[in-house]
């Protein structure tokens, strides 16, 4: 099958920099994919499921929000993190997802609101990657 370069930045480290055969990236309107030759385009990143495809393995990774560029030569995604399933305490996780309920229950400010979907969002992708890991 054939391969693109695939690059994805979070704000803290380049988390991938690599070959890619297959790209599935959690966009704002569902599950969007990316093969070689893909026609380019700009688009929003939401938190979720990152799975790329080479030689017949599959990484998932969690990754936040971001943008994602495809181009003829490749693929770059910036997004506010990528964790592999390993690298997430699953613990942590559960307790930022149930803060930020608990936060969203509260009638607080605007501001304050979406800060706290954007933790939900967040520990919500690191729980759905973290799951799905066990399950393999």
């Amino acid at each position: 099958m054939k391969t693109f370069e695939l690059k994805v930045i979070a704000m803290d480290k380049v988390f991938y920099k690599g070959e890619c055969e297959l790209l599935v990236f959690p966009a704002v309107d569902g599950e969007q994919g990316v093969m070689a030759d893909h026609e380019p385009m700009v688009s929003a990143v939401k938190a979720g499921e990152l799975r790329y495809h080479l030689s017949g393995a599959v990484r998932s990774a969690a990754v936040g929000d971001g943008m994602i560029e495809i181009t003829k030569n490749g693929v770059v995604i910036l997004c506010d993190f990528a964790e592999y399933p390993e690298e997430i305490d699953i613990l942590r996780a559960e307790r930022a997802k149930e803060r930020a309920e608990e936060r969203l229950k509260i009638k607080e400010s605007n501001k304050e609101y979406i800060h706290s979907q954007a933790a939900l969002s967040r520990a919500m992708a690191r729980l759905k990657v973290t799951s799905k890991a066990k399950r393999i």
